[in-house]
């Protein structure tokens, strides 16, 4: 099924996304992860493709496992270190598979600066019209709550997220954020730019004290004064942070929901028990 024909049902929609082993011998489990996932009943499930395409060759199987359990699945597909020839290939792969939805992204570029951008492939833009004309795809693309890092300004950026939808993206998954505020400003500018597909808001529940810098460091996203102050109160408490973590990303989606948000999506980061955690929570407040 389709991502865009889910979100047209106008209900509310939680997704999870996971990531693929970087080793064959790890990918059993991660199946064994998706499973354990999908039997949480998410609308859909995205798997990544690998910082720089590393883990490309294994994203297909555990799409293609997560299809097997009765969820849409969303391959991301990248084009940092991918030239044609692997773009096509895993188009393929997909097309064969019967998967119907990619998340076209140009990709993290490598810190060590080992990269290379394919010809008449820099951007997501790039990737978006070529997967356009490659078959019939739903198309989702990423978004910045705070404009993308490498962005000259934030209008420069709502204009090229305007560009990636009028080249066909379905819908925008956002960057994670831990200030509901700055969503919805985004989302109203988005709207205002004239960006009218549907915006899933990104949820990340920070569970343990080793993914705080890094979290924050990646995403490049701005830290509220409370959520920083309840980081301190308990990363010195494993169960205490684990919990902290979950209340935090609940009360971020119950939030969201309020105000008319109704499109959700967690970076589960294949943690089933924590996502176990937050949808037993969730469920009572889903009308």
């Amino acid at each position: 099924m389709k991502i865009a024909d889910i979100l047209r049902q106008n209900k509310v929609v939680i997704s999870f996304e996971m990531f693929p082993p970087k080793k064959w011998e790890g990918l059993e489990k991660t199946k064994q992860t998706a499973r354990r996932m999908a039997a949480l009943g998410p609308d859909f499930m995205s798997v990544t493709y690998g910082a720089g395409g590393g883990a490309s060759d294994f994203t297909v199987s555990v799409a293609e496992e997560i299809g097997r359990q009765g969820i849409p699945a969303l391959a991301h597909l990248t084009c940092v270190s991918a030239g044609r020839g692997k773009i096509d290939e895993v188009i393929g792969q997909l097309q064969e598979k019967k998967i119907e939805n990619i998340l076209a992204l140009r990709g993290d570029l490598p810190a060590d600066g080992d990269f290379v951008l394919p010809e008449n492939f820099s951007h997501a833009t790039d990737l978006i019209a070529y997967i356009k004309s490659k078959g019939d795809f739903c198309i989702g693309a990423a978004c910045y709550p705070t404009g993308h890092p490498e962005a000259a300004s934030m209008e420069a950026d709502l204009e090229y997220l305007r560009r990636k939808q009028e080249l066909g993206a379905d819908f925008l998954t956002s960057q994670l954020f831990y200030d509901n505020r700055l969503f919805y400003e985004f989302r109203d500018r988005a709207r205002g730019a004239g960006i009218t597909v549907p915006i899933l808001a990104g949820i990340m529940p920070i569970t343990t004290a080793s993914q705080i810098e890094r979290t924050i460091e990646l995403s490049s996203t701005a830290v509220p004064e409370h959520f920083r102050r309840m980081l301190e109160r308990y990363q010195g408490n494993t169960e205490s942070m684990r919990q902290a973590g979950i209340l935090y990303a609940v009360s971020q989606i119950a939030d969201l929901l309020a105000n008319g948000q109704n499109d959700i999506h967690i970076y589960a980061m294949n943690k089933p028990d924590v996502v176990m955690d937050i949808m037993a929570l969730l469920r009572p407040l889903i009308l």
